[in-house]
């Protein structure tokens, strides 16, 4: 490349020096900054470096200037983001069982260029989450995207939908046919990505499992269900379920030991009103509204007697049921 050429990308190869290669830790000198240009084949003087330093301040990166002695160090201050936060992002994208491998080690990768090379390797960090087990098919990535660029255009999707036999192979729901629906958000939960959507055959608000949607694409076609989705609180959707399963929905009267304020506060809310039992100071009533599931009653099982279901008794009728068929088999 002309040494013209080369002078042009001064700027940019500064600038790459001073976001990869410097943070408070680790300055550099005026002749530490002159040599690492040389070494990209750029010929710099202090004097044009100072007035290139300005026009990066100028830009916007923040170059501190610190006195040590008779020498003078350089770095790159304040950036978009702190190293804590990229912490956070790391550990989301290693407990995401919806990344695989080479998805969560390319994320990391990226989030380490928006700091300094010393405090990318800070980011290599292993959280460990139990049960955890890593998609093997990359293709979630693309889906997602997809159904977000769906929701953005306003526009439906069609898409197979699928489970796993016992023979580990895809078995495809609604006989093999595709589900014509209208996308409207995705929600993230117990480490699984959904989509909440209206179905205009059966007239209502659906969720389905991103990971097992197939054979996807993006349809000219207005989307509907608009006054449906809006209709539902949002707030509140989720947490009536258990696990993203459905089934009817049912007010519960639960009784709790006052230790499991806590969990019901988890499970349901904050607003969520727990009423003190008169002549009772060990336990409390809350009545929520929840989405009766297998599901549901294996949360309540699980609580080992600590939260029972007092009303309405069609429920207390299930659970026992279901208790009795789990024993049974």
């Amino acid at each position: 490349m002309p040494r013209g050429a080369k002078q042009k990308q001064k700027l940019l190869y500064l600038s790459k020096i001073f976001l990869e290669e410097t943070d408070e830790d680790h300055p550099l000198t005026m002749p530490e900054i002159i040599a690492k240009l040389n070494g990209y084949g750029i010929e710099a003087d202090r004097k044009s470096l100072y007035n290139d330093i300005d026009v990066l301040q100028e830009f916007g990166i923040e170059i501190m200037k610190e006195r040590n002695g008779s020498v003078t160090d350089y770095y790159c201050g304040s950036r978009e983001f702190e190293v804590a936060e990229l912490k956070f992002l790391v550990d989301a994208i290693q407990s995401s069982k919806f990344l695989t491998e080479n998805k969560t080690k390319e994320l990391i990768k990226k989030l380490g260029s928006l700091v300094s090379n010393y405090d990318a390797k800070f980011l290599e960090r292993r959280v460990l989450v139990s049960g955890r087990i890593k998609n093997m098919d990359g293709t979630i990535y693309y889906v997602i995207d997809t159904l977000h660029t769906a929701i953005s255009k306003g526009k439906k999707i069609r898409f197979k939908y699928f489970g796993w036999d016992i023979n580990g192979e895809k078995k495809y729901r609604n006989s093999g046919d595709y589900y014509i629906i209208s996308p409207w958000a995705l929600y993230w939960d117990n480490e699984n990505y959904y989509l909440i959507a209206y179905d205009s055959k059966a007239q209502k608000i659906k969720h389905f499992r991103v990971d097992k949607i197939d054979d996807y694409e993006i349809l000219d076609e207005v989307r509907e269900g608009k006054k449906e989705f809006e209709a539902i609180d949002k707030s509140q959707y989720t947490r009536k379920l258990f696990h993203m399963f459905d089934g009817e929905e049912q007010h519960v009267t639960l009784k709790c030991t006052n230790a499991m304020s806590n969990v019901i506060v988890d499970q349901f809310g904050k607003d969520v009103r727990m009423k003190p039992i008169k002549g009772d100071e060990e336990h409390f009533l809350v009545n929520v509204d929840v989405v009766v599931s297998p599901q549901f009653f294996g949360w309540i099982f699980g609580l080992g007697g600590n939260v029972i279901i007092t009303q309405p008794e069609s429920v207390k009728k299930q659970m026992q049921e279901q208790l009795i068929k789990v024993y049974a088999e």
